[in-house]
């Protein structure tokens, strides 16, 4: 499942809130400590905060897959020209950089890479750069787009079987031929792939069709949507599936909210 082709450049999106923002304190080693073994320490400092927020995620075990996505109140990524620049403020870009620094992988999909030529490293934050991954079943990224060619985290380029693959232009980039079917890269097909690697933390960060696709797909165990107090009106819309006639078979979820600035991020849980 990829996102449509939009052109290059500042005015082009939804780019990602992939920009760098002043770096922000870890939670300390006692902290992990104590929320894993179900002592939450008194008080609400900043750090004991991050910990009751990230903390569900370093305690998991096994596979596990999140989303993340930043929009208006009215459910939209971008204006109708593509502009997104941005959409959600700095609290929520040093969310999403931790989110990276938790999981192995980080999965976009091309339109994302050709609207904003994104890094998808760790740099708001302390941790490690997670492997990329490009979902691109005719394997039309810009050759020269930086996850192909900066070298700074491995890259997996995920294209269709009988995709016309030139060699790839980085030694950090490793080619994966999955199966497309008539709505693209499968979900489950993407995700049993990259656990065949080791990749078995995954987060799938844009654009709004990729998430709604692993959404319908039912391949989410926790969605972090993001809303920002501004109505767009019309553009670029966020998370898109085929719903129910009916409100009674709408999809809930357990759900935990964080005020992120002057943003709401809501963590729906979707499967334990």
């Amino acid at each position: 499942m990829t996102d449509t082709s939009a052109p290059r450049g500042p005015q082009a999106g939804p780019p990602h809130p992939d920009d760098d923002a002043p770096v922000t304190a870890a939670p300390g080693a006692a902290e992990w400590e104590a929320l894993l073994a179900g002592r939450v320490p008194p008080g609400r400092s900043p750090g004991t905060e991050l910990v009751e927020r990230y903390g569900p995620i370093v305690a998991h075990r096994g596979p596990l897959v999140l989303a993340q996505l930043g929009q208006s109140l009215d459910g939209f990524i971008a204006s109708r020209t593509g502009h997104a620049e941005f959409v959600t403020g700095p609290e929520d870009r040093a969310h999403l950089h931790r989110l990276r620094a938790l999981v192995d992988a980080v999965v976009v999909g091309v339109g994302t890479v050709v609207a904003d030529d994104c890094r998808l490293t760790v740099r708001a934050v302390p941790g490690p750069h997670p492997t990329r991954v490009v979902l691109d079943p005719s394997a039309r990224a810009p050759r020269d787009s930086a996850v192909l060619t900066d070298g700074a985290a491995p890259t997996v380029w995920v294209v269709g079987e009988h995709a016309d693959v030139p060699a790839p232009p980085g030694p950090h980039v490793a080619v994966l031929r999955v199966p497309v079917g008539r709505d693209g890269l499968a979900p489950s097909a993407v995700l049993g792939a990259l656990g065949q690697r080791g990749l078995h933390r995954v987060l799938v960060e844009g654009g709004g069709r990729t998430v709604s696709g692993f959404l319908a797909a039912g391949a989410l165990h926790r969605l972090y949507l993001t809303t920002a107090p501004m109505l767009i009106g019309d553009g670029v819309p966020g998370i898109r599936f085929r719903g129910a006639d009916h409100l009674s078979g709408a999809l809930r979820a357990p759900v935990r909210r964080f005020v992120l600035g002057d943003d709401l991020c809501t963590e729906l849980t979707l499967r334990d």
